[in-house]
């Protein structure tokens, strides 16, 4: 959030000395000022299972079911590598949402964790967003998957 004492504070001191002299009371002076705000969110990456109430997901115990197009970029809690070419994100409510990468993608690039770039929707979707590690690559999500326990 800007402070608002400061667009006030660019605007006077954005308008010369000299000139706002020479306008003197009866002509207003007038200025722009553009903020260009950047959000980007990192995710960590979850070290154990032990750690969180529900376990990690393992290939052989979840099964995946059809996923929204988009998340909520505040739903997202964490984030863990189970399979290849994907990235299983952990959910503020507990459940588990597995983000499909781009073909030529590698999951092992986010040991460290992952930064998201949201639209300006604030939400993270697939076909439209990418995902980045600290190196600067950067994964084009492909799809939303709903983990569940198998039966």
């Amino acid at each position: 959030m800007v402070h608002p004492a400061i667009p006030t504070a660019l605007l006077a001191l954005s308008i010369p000395v000299g000139l706002a002299a020479l306008a003197g009371p009866s002509t207003p002076a007038t200025a722009q000022l553009v903020i260009h705000e950047r959000i980007t969110v990192r995710v960590p990456r979850i070290p154990t299972a032990a750690a969180i109430s529900r376990p990690a997901p393992v290939a052989s115990r979840w099964k995946e079911k059809k996923g929204p197009s988009c998340i909520d970029i505040g739903e997202v809690a964490g984030a863990v590598i189970a399979v290849p070419a994907s990235v299983d994100l952990l959910l503020d409510d507990g459940r588990w949402m597995r983000a499909r990468l781009d073909g030529d993608c590698r999951s092992a690039d986010f040991y460290a964790g992952l930064y998201i770039r949201p639209g300006p929707d604030g939400r993270l979707c697939a076909d439209r967003d990418v995902i980045r590690v600290r190196s600067g690559a950067k994964c084009a999500i492909d799809a939303f998957k709903l983990l569940v326990a198998r039966r």
